[in-house]
């Protein structure tokens, strides 16, 4: 058999606006139990480089159990958002969120506690164009902090919701992503 020249590996391939089929699900944005009365909302704008919102990006967040730091749980069911082993009253750490044709998403959760002095969410970034995902942070406090510490301000602010002051709502908080460009999200880079 004669030699066969080795082909390098097929390049990474930009990923399309088609979440809509099967990953987002009903109740994705629903992390809290229904009607608990420390749910906050956060939310904003999902934006690319040329500062225009992106109708159909899909965002994830993980977090910590509130009160004792228990952990949470990625036990959701694909299909239908429904809870796997759970008995969808308890805090499950996970949500999936879609944003809408303006670039919009929200999530209604409790405030996270985690082990860093500062209470954060996770947050994943998937979108139109983006060859890998994205990962960053959303910190419901500034404060100090070894990643927040370690930005300068304008960087550090990118990471930071800001409070809503809002008495009609409940607590709300301002959490923009700017996929690249002026005011760039800081994106987390794991190995």
């Amino acid at each position: 058999m004669p030699d066969t020249p080795a082909f390098p590996p097929t390049p990474s391939q930009t990923v399309g606006p088609f979440y809509g089929y099967a990953l987002p699900f009903p109740g994705g944005g629903d992390v809290a139990p229904a009607g608990h009365p420390d749910a906050v909302t956060l939310h904003g704008v999902v934006y690319d480089g040329a500062g225009a919102p992106v109708p159909d990006a899909l965002l994830e967040f993980w977090q910590g159990g509130p009160g004792t730091g228990e952990p949470g749980s990625m036990r959701r069911s694909p299909v239908n958002g429904g809870f796997l082993g759970r008995d969808g009253v308890r805090f499950t750490g996970f949500g999936r969120v879609a944003t809408d044709a303006d670039g919009h998403y929200a999530l209604r959760t409790l405030p996270p506690r985690t082990p860093a002095p500062l209470p954060y969410l996770s947050v994943c970034v998937f979108a139109r164009g983006l060859m890998h995902h994205l990962y960053t942070r959303a910190y419901l406090a500034d404060g100090d902090d070894a990643l927040l510490g370690s930005l300068e301000p304008a960087r550090r602010a990118t990471l930071v919701a800001v409070r809503e002051e809002n008495p009609a709502r409940h607590r709300a908080y301002r959490f923009d992503i700017r996929l690249q460009g002026e005011g760039e999200t800081v994106f987390l880079e794991f190995h």
